[in-house]
């Protein structure tokens, strides 16, 4: 494989900095931008020191031209805590953000792989979830910045493609958990893995019957790559874990495997919080080498509570 020069918006969060991780290792030269609104530097310091790796501080709702072969475009506030604390500026992120991304696109004529959500499904009707449904999106909910910014960063992706013939993939991303997630993020995974970890109640709403789909990063990541390199076109392709999981379940799993004295009590549903989400995966099977999960939900929770047990110093 001929070594590639990458950028990868948002690639100090979360999903961003195991990206550019995975394509150092696949020889590749990385460029990771982010503003640290959400993302921290100390998720990519460990690879500071590689040549091949460039960190550069900037926003994506500012234009900016670089020669790369690729883009990754992940940068977005992407749990309800952070994209309701300033939805202005999360919906700007989603659109401007991709407009300066797909621009960049077709300046270099690199190839863009876009990171949706399967928040565009938004409180599903049909279940599992195809990429074919057009959602139940409630379009001026609290989670609406992002819901309906990632859909209108889909129609700008597949307009550039058709309009333009920018080499467009977009991915819909459904929970997905691991090492360095942000312990407050507001995500059930690691809600539960603080409040267990240092003992305090972990807090379930609802009954906890409610379902999730999660995913483990580096099975999400493999993901990516093979997308990338795929060549399908722009129709959007879900990546997730089509295990369902209740979110009771979850919670008892995360206070054994933390070895927790923790309560587990009960709250109110949020507003628009999905009651079932599971993708339907067939889409990706078919076309990225027979792609599916790997890593076990025990096995990946295990060492995402070790990773956090690490970094709250517990």
């Amino acid at each position: 494989m001929s070594r590639r020069r990458i950028l990868v918006s948002g690639g100090s969060g979360f999903l961003g900095s195991h990206l550019c991780e995975r394509l150092l290792k696949d020889g590749h030269e990385v460029v990771c931008l982010d503003n640290f609104f959400t993302g921290s530097r100390t998720n990519v310091e460990h690879l500071l020191d590689d040549h091949r790796f460039e960190l550069m501080r900037h926003d994506v709702t500012v234009p900016l031209t670089l020669e790369v072969d690729e883009v990754y475009h992940l940068a977005c506030p992407a749990s309800p805590i952070h994209y309701q604390r300033n939805p202005v500026r999360t919906i700007r992120t989603a659109v401007e953000g991709t407009l300066n991304m797909l621009d960049l696109s077709r300046e270099v004529k690199s190839r863009i792989l876009i990171a949706s959500t399967s928040e565009v499904y938004g409180d599903p009707i049909e279940h599992p979830q195809r990429e074919s449904y057009w959602g139940n999106v409630n379009p001026i909910g609290p989670r609406a910045c992002y819901d309906e910014g990632k859909r209108c960063a889909e129609a700008l992706a597949v307009s550039y493609a058709r309009q333009h013939g920018v080499e467009v993939r977009i991915v819909r991303i459904f929970n997905t958990y691991g090492p360095r997630m942000h312990e407050n993020d507001g995500r059930v995974v690691s809600n539960f893995a603080v409040q267990a970890l240092r003992n305090e109640p972990i807090t379930v709403y609802g009954q906890g019957q409610q379902t999730r789909s999660f995913c483990y990063v580096s099975d999400l990541i493999e993901g990516f790559v093979r997308l990338m390199a795929s060549p399908h076109g722009v129709d959007p392709v879900n990546l997730g874990n089509p295990h369902e999981t209740t979110v009771l379940e979850l919670a008892e799993m995360i206070k054994r495997l933390a070895r927790s004295k923790s309560e587990i009590i009960r709250a109110p549903l949020p507003t628009d919080d999905p009651t079932r989400r599971k993708p339907d995966i067939s889409r990706a099977q078919a076309l990225l080498n027979g792609w599916a999960p790997r890593v076990s939900l025990e096995e990946g929770i295990a060492a995402t509570v070790e990773d956090f047990r690490r970094r709250l110093g517990l």
